[in-house]
């Protein structure tokens, strides 16, 4: 069960993220819409757990790589927007949400 406070630093990280990733889409991301989907942050609040939506989602592996290799640049990025309300910025890990492809291949299924 996440605290109060876990709620509110998780929602912060994931609306900055978003919009970190939607100015560096052109020029890093090659032009791939990149979706934070969920933030999930430790009890102590160092590690967050960020899932991604990649769209198209071809290649999405290799995007995720990607981010992954420019993830200190990219927490860079958060702290220098976050860094008057959170103490620490919390290491980011990055996973892809699978979910929407998950919804497609059942709604896929059913109409078949």
């Amino acid at each position: 069960m996440y605290t109060l406070r876990q709620n509110k630093v998780s929602r912060l990280i994931q609306k900055e993220l978003a919009e970190i990733f939607q100015r560096e889409s052109r020029s890093h991301f090659r032009g791939k819409m990149i979706s934070v989907t969920v933030v999930r942050i430790s009890k102590d609040l160092s590690v967050a757990k960020v899932y991604l939506s990649i769209f198209p989602s071809e290649g999405a592996e290799e995007m995720l790589n990607l981010v992954k290799q420019l993830s200190s640049q990219i927490r860079g990025m958060l702290g220098r927007k976050v860094g008057k309300q959170l103490r620490i910025v919390p290491e980011l890990t990055f996973f892809i949400d699978d979910s929407l492809d998950y919804i497609d291949n059942i709604d896929h299924i059913l109409n078949e």
